[in-house]
C-alpha cells in the first residue's frame, strides 16, 4: 500500500521550520537565517520513500503583519493548514506560552486533521525545560503526537518522519520520485542570494531586501550567466549593501555563487546590482512581480 499526503509546518518566526525541512531533505531548499521572518513563500518540498511520498509546505512564520508583504506571509501560512493531511506545530522550549504561540494554537483548535507538537532546539535546553514545555502545550489542545527534536543536529528527526508516514492516507505518487521541490531554479537561486545578504548585513537592512533574477542562461561553455537585482527600500541601505569600495556586495556575491554552483552543479558567473525601490513591501505591483501574490 502506497501512502501519500501533504504536511505543513506551522510556528512562530525563527523556531527552526526551514532548518527542519532542510534536515529532512538533506538539501538546502529553504532559506535559513538567524533572523526571523526569512521564509516568504510556501515552499513545496517532496520526500519520497519506497512506499510513501510526503509533500512538505514550509510556511512563513505567523506574526503580526506591518505591511502588505507581512499580510501576504501570514495569509499564506494560515491558508496552508486548511488544505493538508497533517500539521506540525513547531515551537521551542519555553517557560510560559507566549502570545504568538497562543494565537497559533487558537487557529489549530478546530483543525480537521492530526496536529503534532514538535519541540525543537532540545540540544540548547535542559531536559527539565523540554519536559515542562511538552506538558504545558499538550494541556492546550489534543496533539496526536508530541516529539522533542533538534533540527540542527538531526536528533529524533527520523522518528518524526516515521510518525508522519503512519498518519499519511493511502494515495498516489503526486510527483516523480527524483523530484525534490516544485520551485524552479530561478526561485532557489534568488533565495540563496537573499540568504547571504541576511547573514552578512546589519539588522536594519535585511527585511527590506528582495532579489529579482533578471537573466539566468547557460552558455555553450557550460557556465551559467546570472544577473540579479537586489532591491532595498532606502538609499542609505544601498550604501550598506554595497559597502566600502564594494566589499560587502563582493562578499555576498562570492558566498552566493559558491552555493549556487553546488545547487546547479556547474560554474556560475554571478552579477548583482543594488537598486532602491522605496516601500516595495507595500507595492502590490512589485510584490506580484517578485512572486509574492
Amino acid at each position: 500500500m502506497f501512502k501519500s499526503g501533504f504536511v505543513t509546518i506551522i510556528g512562530r518566526p525563527n523556531v527552526g521550520k526551514s532548518t527542519l525541512l532542510n534536515t529532512i531533505m538533506e538539501e538546502k531548499l529553504s532559506i535559513v537565517s538567524s533572523k526571523p521572518q526569512t521564509t516568504r513563500n510556501n515552499i513545496q518540498t517532496i520526500l519520497t520513500g519506497e512506499d510513501y511520498q510526503i509533500v512538505f509546505v514550509d510556511t512563513p512564520g505567523i506574526h503580526k503583519p506591518r505591511h502588505k508583504l507581512g499580510e501576504y506571509m501570514v495569509k499564506s501560512a494560515e491558508d496552508a493548514f486548511k488544505e493538508v493531511d497533517l500539521v506540525l506545530f513547531l515551537t521551542t522550549p519555553e517557560e510560559n506560552l507566549g502570545k504568538g504561540d497562543m494565537y497559533i494554537l487558537d487557529q489549530l483548535k478546530d483543525a480537521k486533521v492530526p496536529v503534532f507538537l514538535v519541540v525543537n532546539k532540545i540540544d540548547e535546553n535542559t531536559a527539565e525545560k523540554v519536559a515542562e514545555t511538552l506538558k504545558n502545550y499538550a494541556s492546550k489542545i489534543d496533539f496526536k503526537e508530541c516529539i522533542p527534536i533538534s533540527a540542527m543536529n538531526g536528533k529524533n528527526v527520523d522518528t518524526l518522519i516515521e510518525l508522519m508516514k503512519n498518519y499519511m492516507p493511502e494515495g498516489p505518487k503526486y510527483y516523480p520520485e527524483d523530484m525534490i521541490t516544485d520551485q524552479n531554479e530561478r526561485f532557489i537561486v534568488a533565495e540563496i542570494i537573499r540568504e547571504k545578504a541576511l547573514r552578512l548585513l546589519s539588522e536594519e537592512v535585511p527585511h527590506g531586501i528582495a532579489v529579482d533574477i533578471i537573466t539566468m542562461k547557460k552558455k555553450e561553455n557550460g557556465i551559467y550567466e546570472i544577473n540579479a537585482d537586489m532591491l532595498c527600500e532606502k538609499d542609505s541601505h544601498k550604501g550598506i549593501i554595497i559597502g566600502k569600495n564594494g566589499t560587502m556586495l563582493k562578499k555576498i556575491s562570492q558566498y552566493a555563487r559558491e552555493d549556487i554552483e553546488k545547487f546547479l552543479g556547474c560554474k556560475v558567473n554571478l552579477k548583482i546590482w543594488v537598486k532602491v525601490k522605496k516601500d516595495w513591501r507595500d507595492s502590490n505591483s512589485l510584490l506580484k512581480e517578485l512572486g509574492y501574490k
